[in-house]
């Protein structure tokens, strides 16, 4: 199954086969500004709210079974959420979140749910965000964040929240997702594939859009079969599927 988040007018998660047919939908009750959501290995689906200022983990059938942060709240100065734009879980059963629109915080939990340290704030230097827009983590202990305008890098930090290195000039990076090999996707206007050291390896653009203001590839995941999916925002909102032999 294929889940989308569908942000505004009428938030929810919409759920469809790998044919792109309709199966149903879930969380109207539920998320003010659904964000993103990150699906791990047990398939629990985490969503961060933005609109709400917090993280749900869910069933594949939209039962909520957890709720990181307070519903309708948002965090103190560093303390989440205020705002927050993915929730994912490392290799390690730890869950991370950018904390981006209201604060620029990347945070940590323990696998219940509990803080276990929080880097970044606001700025242009090493370990700093302008605008912590998503988080992946990769097998080997690193934690990649994309950092959009005005920084437009990929920041790459241990699981200390040490920044190693980062990947500069980019467009607008909004998404990412890694493969099972290694294989970094990031979505930044166009699909770009890159390797472990974020070379790129290739970039296939996106429809182009009528409007300086849509993003255009907004967010990635890649599934067991190898296809690539692609969520686009902009004036068509499409999601478009990427067959690969």
């Amino acid at each position: 199954r294929v889940y989308v988040v569908d942000r505004e007018p009428d938030p929810a998660i919409v759920v469809f086969d790998r044919d792109g047919e309709l199966i149903t939908t879930w969380g109207e009750d539920v998320f003010k500004l659904p964000h993103d959501l990150w699906i791990d290995e047990h398939d629990r689906v985490l969503v961060a709210d933005c609109g709400d200022h917090t993280v749900r983990i869910c069933t594949v059938d939209g039962q909520v079974v957890k709720t990181i942060g307070t519903p309708g709240v948002p965090g103190a100065t560093g303390m989440p959420f205020n705002r927050p734009t993915r929730a994912v879980v490392a290799p390690n059963s730890e869950i991370w979140v950018t904390d981006g629109y209201g604060q620029e915080c990347l945070h940590r939990f323990s696998p219940a749910g509990e803080l276990l340290s929080t880097f970044g704030g606001r700025g242009s230097g090493p370990g700093r965000f302008t605008l912590p827009h998503s988080v992946v983590c990769t097998k080997d202990g690193r934690i990649l964040v994309a950092d959009r305008e005005p920084n437009n890098r990929i920041c790459i930090f241990n699981r200390s929240g040490l920044q190693i290195t980062e990947w500069g000039d980019k467009r607008s990076p909004c998404g990412l997702f890694v493969g099972d090999d290694g294989t970094i996707y990031l979505a930044d206007g166009s699909l770009f594939i890159l390797d472990a050291d974020g070379n790129e390896l290739t970039n296939i653009p996106m429809p182009e859009q009528p409007t300086d203001r849509a993003h255009g590839a907004h967010s990635v995941w890649v599934d067991r079969q190898g296809d690539i999916y692609v969520s686009e925002v902009g004036i068509e909102n499409l999601v478009h599927k990427i067959t690969c032999s």
